[in-house]
This record gives structure tokens, C-alpha cells and sequence, in this order.
């Protein structure tokens, strides 16, 4: 399997909290799910439903924002580990996340309260994914890590 794996750069990290270069909704979610594991064709295929694409993807390579991972130990991984993300559907996940989501955001109080609205009334995971670049901006990186793991784990 000769498919192109990305992480997320430095740079990246930094335009993911700055906002210093816009990104398109799209963007931004298939940026979030960027995890250095999965190939950028798998990463596709399951978020067809998203309206993201391939060219979202060489978009963000062109920006900085991403890089081709060289390790031949991250290519093994990829073997093994879409296994096990593929056996999730989205309907899995969307169960798995939407009560993370509505927790961090609660305990926003009345500063996250329109966020927590705007949580409690997504009905799919695709929903929630685009609602997952507002979640991690108001909770921080750290506490966002447990619902980007059940979102993408």
C-alpha cells in the first residue's frame, strides 16, 4: 500500500487556533481529523458524507498545514489501524461523541450556552463534526483531545 499519510504541522496547529488563514468549514473539519494514522484516501472516503474532498486535502498540504508523514513505522500502523476505524459508522461515533460534546459545552455556563444549544440540536455525526472547530476553540485543545478521540477513535 503506497497511499500518502499526513499530520498536522506546527504551522497548522497554530492556523488551527489563531484563525490566521481561513479555512472553509470543510477545511477546518478534515484538518481536525488529520491524525497522522489513517491515509488521506481513507480519510476521504469516510467523510464523503461531509462534502469533503481530495483536493480539501492537497489544499491544506499547499498551505503548510499538513505534511506527508516519512516513518515506516506510521505505514505499518495504517495497515492495522483502519481496521478498526472503518468498523465504526458514523451513527458510532455520532453516539460515542454527542455526549462528550454536550458536556464540555455545558460546563461552558452562560459563556457557551448558544454553543451548547447549537450542540444539543445537531442529529448526526456530520453535524457535530462541523460544530467541532467551535467546541475546541471555547474549551481549549486539552479538553477537546477526549472529543476528538470519540469523533475519530
Amino acid at each position: 500500500m503506497n497511499a500518502v499519510i499526513a499530520t498536522k504541522t506546527d504551522l497548522g496547529l497554530r492556523v488551527l487556533k489563531d484563525r490566521s488563514v481561513s479555512l472553509s468549514p470543510r477545511q477546518r473539519a478534515a484538518f481536525i481529523l488529520i491524525d497522522g494514522r489513517r491515509s488521506l484516501e481513507e480519510l476521504v472516503a469516510s467523510t464523503a458524507g461531509m462534502g469533503i474532498t481530495f483536493t480539501d486535502m492537497t489544499q491544506l498540504m499547499a498551505l503548510g498545514l499538513i505534511a506527508e508523514v516519512q516513518s515506516s513505522k506510521a505505514l505499518v500502523t495504517t495497515e492495522v489501524a483502519p481496521i478498526a476505524v472503518s468498523a465504526r459508522t458514523s451513527q458510532e461515533r455520532y453516539r460515542d461523541a454527542y455526549p462528550v460534546a454536550t458536556q464540555l459545552t455545558a460546563n461552558l455556563g452562560l459563556r457557551g450556552f448558544r454553543l451548547n444549544l447549537a450542540v444539543e440540536s445537531v442529529g448526526s455525526f456530520e453535524q457535530l463534526s462541523e460544530l467541532a472547530p467551535k467546541i475546541e476553540h471555547a474549551v481549549g485543545h486539552a479538553k477537546f483531545a477526549a472529543l476528538e478521540r470519540a469523533l475519530n477513535g
